[in-house]
């Protein structure tokens, strides 16, 4: 749960709303949750691939007062958006929903529902610093802030972490439409630095990592690019679809089951059977999943020059192979190649070329959104000043990684150091 003063606000804020806006009242039950958002470290486009990932949970989050109701009903008072109403009674799937919260909510629900877990109405209302389109994962966010409340307040919080993130995917692939592996999920429920490998479908190995790249004396960044996401999801898509061609060509279902080396020997056949940008995705993949590795074992370590290298290592792949930095059907919106242009231009000039103290890449699913920055702190001053004038004010967003993953717990105003039941 977060602990600081900003979140301490934010509880404040959502408290008050739900006994104004959804005129809740004592003595009805009420509990708070949260869950972080997410920024990706290194696997860039591995894990739905069954690929290795580096993930952390972030000091962004989205934050919620809730209170249970004794029927089906779901009322959701989001800042900044119009109430969302859904009856938990009908958790098919409904088209008109799609990409939208109440898509998310009900495929959720229908997962809890599938497994065997209770479900049952609640009045809530949210704040959110995760914004929609930064490459932290709003959506994970949201779906986790769901699964927190229903694992807590109708479950006894028996269905933990890692299945309320595998309903978390679930919902946004079926419900909300969106393709997409687990990593953001898993990231959110879990809390601070993951390494997660996804060799088995049915039981991803996640191991925490202790790392502070504070007490590196390093700033995490993203960089808001100005591009939107929307409209993106054929881009997206269309990833773990060449990937998953070259696979099927060599007789897998995806990389993973692919040797590397058999790989290499069949890119002469691979060309004309599924293309040279599912050639170079799949060469991306394997470098990729072999980074990730080595990512892990320069943190562990303390080794945060190789660390650095490796990062900058990964954004080239990302750029080149992956192919994940441009959309291809909008030529003109390169914001994420701007961005990414202007930083190395930046880096190169203060002394940090290819890694050597600092380091950027693409930031999560890539074409619009955010990159990421990694820089001595006591250069992060500068950089704001520099790439401000091209990007905006408060293009640049300083992440600390939370300790702490998903969690809801019951209010009690007279104890404000709450604690579950």
């Amino acid at each position: 749960m977060g602990t600081s003063a900003d979140s301490s606000k934010r509880f404040d804020r959502v408290l008050r709303r739900l006994r104004g806006e959804l005129a809740v009242t004592q003595p009805r039950e009420i509990w708070i949750a949260s869950a972080p958002g997410r920024t990706e470290l290194a696997g860039n486009h591995t894990d739905h691939n069954r690929g290795r990932v580096l993930a952390a949970s972030v000091d962004l989050e989205s934050v919620a007062a809730v209170c249970p109701r004794e029927d089906s009903l779901v009322r959701i008072a989001s800042e900044g958006y119009p109430l969302v109403e859904a009856d938990l009674r009908q958790t098919d799937v409904q088209p008109q929903e799609r990409g939208t919260t109440a898509a998310l909510l009900r495929g959720v629900a229908s997962g809890f529902r599938r497994d065997g877990y209770r479900v049952g109405g609640f009045d809530a209302t949210i704040a959110s610093t995760v914004r929609a389109g930064s490459g932290l994962s709003s959506s994970a966010s949201i779906e986790v802030l769901f699964g927190v409340i229903l694992d807590e307040v109708y479950n006894g919080g028996r269905v933990g972490p890692t299945r309320i993130a595998e309903i978390g995917r679930y919902a946004e692939n079926t419900y909300f439409g969106k393709p997409c592996g687990l990593m953001d999920q898993l990231a959110c429920a879990t809390g601070g630095v993951v390494a997660i490998d996804f060799a088995d479908p049915a039981a991803a190995a996640i191991e925490r990592i202790d790392a502070s790249f504070e007490e590196a004396g390093l700033a995490l960044l993203v960089v808001d690019t100005g591009a939107s996401h929307a409209d993106l999801t054929d881009e997206y898509a269309a990833i773990p679809a060449d990937m998953r061609a070259v696979a099927a060509t060599l007789g897998g279902e995806v990389l993973r089951d692919v040797e590397e080396g058999d790989f290499y020997a069949a890119i002469g056949e691979l060309r004309p059977a599924v293309g040279d940008r599912a050639v170079c995705r799949a060469i991306h993949f394997f470098d990729e999943n072999a980074r990730v590795e080595r990512m892990v074992a320069a943190l562990r370590s303390g080794r945060m020059d190789g660390y650095l290298r490796l990062m900058a290592d990964s954004g080239r792949s990302s750029g080149l192979y992956l192919q994940n930095c441009a959309p291809a059907g909008a030529p003109d919106e390169q914001g994420v190649v701007l961005a990414l242009a202007l930083t190395e231009h930046y880096l190169n000039d203060s002394g940090f070329a290819n890694g050597a103290g600092a380091a950027c890449r693409v930031h999560g699913g890539g074409f619009a959104g955010t990159i990421q920055v990694l820089l001595p702190a006591d250069r992060l001053a500068d950089y704001r000043d520099f790439v401000s004038p091209y990007l905006g004010e408060g293009a640049v967003t300083r992440l600390r990684i939370r300790k702490t993953g998903a969690d809801c717990v019951r209010y009690d105003a007279a104890a404000p150091g709450t604690t579950k039941a």
